[in-house]
């Protein structure tokens, strides 16, 4: 097992996590590790539950902070181990978001007397169905673990705060047709030109940009797949088109569903797949402690992210990181070593 060094260098820290291979479902190398390291420091307490690993600290503080991040990453390709360029560090998880774990188990580690107690969390399977989600299935089995006042996930940020996150949901536009031989096409009725229906519907579509507590959202609607057909001498009688839908956090799950149900009246829709957003929650006082202290004007996030399991335990939550969370998931992906530095600053003083 790789021996972990919480206490030196956080960019070094980086790169020794990074260069555990953690792509979703085999993340146990990593997590063992983590577990073993924090279980050196005897002002911690740590627990288990699978591949998720939480760190607390327990000085009777009258205010607890949650700092979480995922242990996993997409699939490698080609790009790993880390290559170190100058002031840059490229390979997979680099950004997304290993430059974000390592700053949190330095955190952990370091930081023995906390203004604030801290939770540190480290879960499995974020990259995957929300049903295998980590953080998920610890709200499930011990939501008392994630107990805080205000909650930061390491997420690459570009080093500002992004606020809440949006919601998801996937749906199924489901077009009949008759089928027919494609010779004698006109005894039959084409479920692929019908669906032509619907697409037009979404180049239509104006998304709303609507402001939430202070932060301007850009929603979107956005066919992602279209299935249909069966030969090439049949008139295809189905024919389905797979649309997803980013919301913002102004709307829940139900006030989606009956929106993209006007969108397209008329339709057969069934709804495959949803998750809620996340309200910024910066009128608390920690959020806007927080805030002043990155010094930097907050945005949205345009995206979805784990604070809204953070929201769903009432738990003010932002995303906050070192990196460009445009370079996650890209074979090239990267992050700058002075953006490592700065968000580990940002955090120990704040917490100090």
């Amino acid at each position: 097992m790789t021996s972990l060094d919480l206490t030196g260098d956080v960019v070094d820290l980086t790169r020794t996590i990074c260069d555990i291979p953690s792509v979703s479902g085999d993340e146990q190398a990593l997590a063992d590790a983590v577990e073993a390291a924090l279980r050196a420091f005897p002002h911690l307490e740590v627990l288990r539950d699978g591949d998720a690993v939480v760190a607390r600290t327990s000085l009777g503080r009258p205010a607890r902070v949650v700092i979480a991040g995922h242990l996993d990453t997409v699939p490698i390709a080609g790009n790993l181990p880390v290559v170190v360029d100058g002031d840059v560090l490229r390979g997979r998880g680099t950004v997304d978001m290993k430059a974000g774990v390592a700053m949190a188990l330095h955190l952990a580690a370091t930081l023995t007397a906390p203004r604030y107690d801290v939770t540190y969390v480290f879960y499995d399977h974020e990259e995957v169905a929300a049903k295998l989600n980590g953080l998920g299935r610890l709200v499930r089995n011990h939501p008392e673990w994630l107990t805080g006042d205000f909650a930061i996930l390491g997420e690459p940020s570009d080093g500002t705060v992004e606020g809440g996150c949006q919601g998801t949901m996937r749906v199924k536009i489901t077009v009949p047709g008759v089928a027919a031989h494609s010779a004698r096409s006109w005894k039959g009725s084409n479920a692929i030109h019908s669906a032509g229906a619907v697409l037009d519907v979404l180049r239509a579509y104006v998304p709303r940009q609507p402001v939430v507590d202070g932060l301007r959202y850009h929603e979107g609607l956005n066919a992602v797949k279209i299935e249909g057909g069966i030969a090439g001498n049949v008139i295809p009688d189905l024919c389905t088109v797979h649309v997803n839908h980013r919301f913002a956090p102004d709307r829940d799950v139900a006030g989606a569903e009956a929106h993209l149900r006007e969108v397209f009246a008329g339709f057969e829709l069934e709804v495959t797949d949803a998750a809620p957003g996340a309200r910024p929650g910066l009128d608390r006082p920690a959020a806007k402690e927080f805030v002043e202290l990155v010094g930097r004007t907050p945005q949205a996030k345009l995206g979805w992210t784990d604070v809204s399991r953070f929201a769903g335990l009432g738990i003010p939550a932002v995303n906050f990181g070192p990196g460009d969370p445009l370079q996650a998931h890209t074979d090239g992906e990267h992050v700058l070593v002075p953006e490592i530095r700065q968000a580990l600053h940002v955090l120990t003083t704040w917490l100090s």
